[in-house]
């Protein structure tokens, strides 16, 4: 057979088995708008019962619900062959999956803002409002992770989208800095992002949360300066995307009243703790080493912790497979894909940020899991400053 009609014949071949394929997940992914909109549900609840826990949805949901689901379905590690991942990419079904997230999540701020002003038609004492800001925040939280799927897209209305998701909980600087700053430096001591070996949860959020805002200022200042700009422009993507933020809060202040505006800024800052904690184990203690030549190793699969757990996954549209993700960083979720040589978390990420709560039992857990992860060796993993100074040779 000739060199054309067997090359030819093999292209077919491998459409013919990409077309057998099957996503079986392709439409439990619809199940990623439950989150968003768990307020209006909430809110239809309250209404019919008069029982006020159904404010707290949002933290039922994540710490009890998902992890008891996580743990009955069981992992899933099935992978779509490399002839499908192509189509599944183009397939435009998914991304209205991640685009439906944005109008469920703003019609959930709209009503809780609407809830905390004395409207709705309910009645909430202190103990309800509470718990519809961590309801509403665990949904900024997430959007967050909606954004991050948008924000490593091509096309530049996902990119907009992805400004439009962070504008909640205005942590709009991190469309910057985790696409230029934690992709380019994930596992080394140059990012904030990435958390150390025994590293308390509480004060990575300090580390993180100013170190990424310094670096995404940075990073800008630089991209427009090479262009020849002024930091102070609309063309910035941290200025810009602060005033979506601000003209957000405004209008819902505008409307319902200033006595939202502490509700407003507890739930953005419930959201960014849930997104900083989840930053701090996708790369707990793993470290890329440097070569001789100083530069550090390419970004492989062993520097994030991976999760099969099918429940979660499909939350946080595919978020788990953090591994695949480093790799292939404008690939999409739906085509993300389990990586044997990637260390593996023991649950999914719904109750491994219940246990980083207590960074104890945390380490216990997790410090183990490192160390087999090096086999023993500890100077190979990310080491906090002492223990850098103190582990590894000088000089």
């Amino acid at each position: 057979m000739p060199i054309l009609q067997r090359t030819q014949w093999r292209v077919g071949q491998q459409r013919a088995r990409s077309r057998d394929w099957r996503d079986r997940k392709r439409y439990v992914w619809l199940l990623g708008v439950v989150i968003p909109i768990l307020v209006p549900a909430s809110w239809a609840a309250v209404a019919l019962t008069g029982w006020g826990i159904f404010w707290w949805s949002g933290p039922v949901l994540m710490f009890f619900v998902i992890p008891l689901l996580d743990y009955l379905v069981g992992p899933d590690a099935e992978n779509p062959p490399d002839s499908a991942l192509a189509w599944l990419e183009q397939d435009r079904f998914y991304r209205w999956a991640t685009y439906l997230y944005l109008p469920a999540q703003y019609l959930s701020l709209v009503l809780a803002c609407w809830c905390w002003s004395g409207g709705g038609g309910v009645v909430m004492n202190p103990l309800d409002d509470l718990g519809l800001m961590l309801t509403i925040g665990g949904i900024g939280g997430v959007a967050i992770n909606t954004a991050h799927e948008l924000g490593h897209q091509r096309a530049h209305s996902e990119r907009w989208l992805s400004k439009i998701a962070l504008a909640q909980t205005g942590y709009g600087h991190f469309f910057v800095e985790h696409n230029r700053g934690h992709h380019a430096r994930v596992a080394t001591p140059d990012d904030p992002a990435s958390s150390r070996l025994g590293e308390n949860l509480y004060f990575f959020h300090y580390r993180s949360i100013f170190g990424g805002l310094r670096s995404a200022w940075q990073l800008e200042k630089r991209r427009l300066r090479c262009h020849g700009g002024s930091v102070w422009t609309l063309r910035n993507d941290v200025l810009n995307a602060w005033l979506i933020t601000i003209a957000l809060f405004a209008a819902l202040v505008a409307v319902f009243g200033v006595e939202v505006l502490p509700w407003l800024i507890g739930q953005a800052l419930i959201g960014v703790f849930l997104l900083e904690t989840i930053n701090y184990l996708e790369h707990y203690g793993l470290r890329r080493q440097r070569r001789p030549s100083g530069c550090y190793e390419q970004v492989r699969a062993s520097h994030s912790w991976n999760s099969n757990s099918v429940i979660s996954n499909v939350f946080l549209f595919h978020l788990q497979r953090h591994s695949d993700h480093h790799a292939n960083p404008q690939r999409r979720y739906q085509a993300l894909c389990h990586a044997d040589d990637a260390p593996q978390l023991p649950a999914g990420y719904a109750a491994m940020v219940a246990l980083a709560l207590f960074p104890p039992l945390w380490r216990r857990v997790m410090d183990r899991r490192v160390l087999a992860h090096y086999g023993g060796d500890v100077r190979l993993a990310a080491l906090r400053p002492r223990d850098a100074k103190r582990l590894l040779p000088q000089g």
